[in-house]
């Protein structure tokens, strides 16, 4: 059995051999998160990071117990940072409790993280099951399979049940999944953190205050504030 301490004693964070620690200037950050989430984004792509659309979803139970696990990213605009999952899934069941999330991007490509926090909703049915059906047939598949986080008897049961999906999934790509969700989270504050080698790390986090009207509909305000590493 390997050594799990002399293991974690010999890592070492951001090599600069497969990392890249670009500069970041937060007086040159834009007047709204998502706009510099988007940059940061296509710029994790360019680098190289493996999977950037892959974040970690923080839930609570409804006696307030923390949860985590990854997700995927499904969008992210004006209207929130979109995934999804089953309504009856762990995770569907604490939101259902208690919506109100967290989200945490890690790109050690670059030495950057992007924490997102606030409260989810879920969208229509159509627009949930026009989500799943965008997908790839392996999503469908998935979907169809169903019965996520209950307790399973056996990996030949899963494997029968995920058989009869995927066949399902090919002969019929439009099948419907009604308890597919697409939750939405709404941030009330994002936090960019661009890693430093001297361990001077930037802290960028932007607060939701009030939200103000245009002539062409609803603005929202944004309040930035560095932090301490």
């Amino acid at each position: 059995m390997p050594d799990l301490h002399e293991l974690l004693r010999s890592l070492r964070v951001w090599d600069p051999a497969v990392t890249d620690l670009p500069a970041f200037d937060p007086a040159t950050a834009p007047a709204d998160p998502l706009a510099l989430f988007t940059t940061w984004f296509a710029q994790a792509v360019a680098a190289g990071q493996v999977e950037p659309h892959t974040m970690s979803l923080a839930t609570a139970d409804e006696e307030g117990l923390p949860d985590v696990r990854t997700v995927m990213l499904h969008g992210a605009d004006t209207s929130g940072w979109s995934f999804a999952s089953h309504a009856g899934s762990g995770k569907g069941r604490q939101l259902a409790a208690r919506p109100y999330a967290a989200l945490g991007f890690y790109w050690p490509a670059q030495a950057r993280q992007v924490r997102v926090r606030g409260p989810v909703t879920a969208a229509a049915s159509a627009e949930s099951q026009a989500d799943l059906h965008a997908r790839s047939t392996g999503a469908l598949a998935a979907a169809l399979t169903g019965r996520q986080s209950e307790v399973l008897s056996s990996l030949e049961e899963l494997a029968r049940a995920s058989q009869a999906a995927w066949e399902r999934a090919q002969c019929e790509p439009d099948a419907p999944v009604p308890s597919w969700t697409l939750y939405r989270l709404r941030p009330d504050t994002v936090e960019f953190f661009q890693g430093d080698a001297a361990r001077r790390h930037v802290r960028l986090v932007y607060r939701r205050t009030e939200e103000g009207r245009t002539e062409e509909g609803r603005t929202e305000r944004w309040a930035k504030q560095l932090l301490w590493p």
